[in-house]
């Protein structure tokens, strides 16, 4: 397993539901087209309405790279920044959980 945790905080609330909306977009594709792609979820984050986290479970490095290939994440990549105050990545190394494959 190979996961992030992304904390995306948006400029104000025009860009944060222009955000919502990209997300939802790219969303659909990444369940269409990511077998690889075990967990994509977003979240807003409680009293800070211009904050969202999204947490991804890849099945190995190697899908993880693959999802970074695809056109519309490349799309999503590019047109997000036009949204965003500020974005912090954290790369996880998956010990143990409840609900996925490999779990521990």
């Amino acid at each position: 397993m190979f996961g992030l945790m992304v904390r995306f905080t948006c400029k104000d609330e025009a860009a944060a539901e222009a955000f919502d909306d990209l997300v939802t977009r790219t969303g659909e594709q990444i369940r269409a087209n990511e077998p690889g792609t075990v967990i994509y979820t977003v979240h807003r984050v409680d009293g800070r309405p211009l904050q969202r986290i999204f947490y991804e479970l890849y099945r190995d490095e190697a899908a993880f790279e693959t999802h970074e290939t695809q056109d519309y994440v490349r799309s999503f990549l590019t047109e997000r920044e036009q949204y965003l105050a500020s974005t912090e990545v954290d790369r996880l190394d998956f010990m143990s959980g409840k609900g996925v494959p490999g779990e521990r």
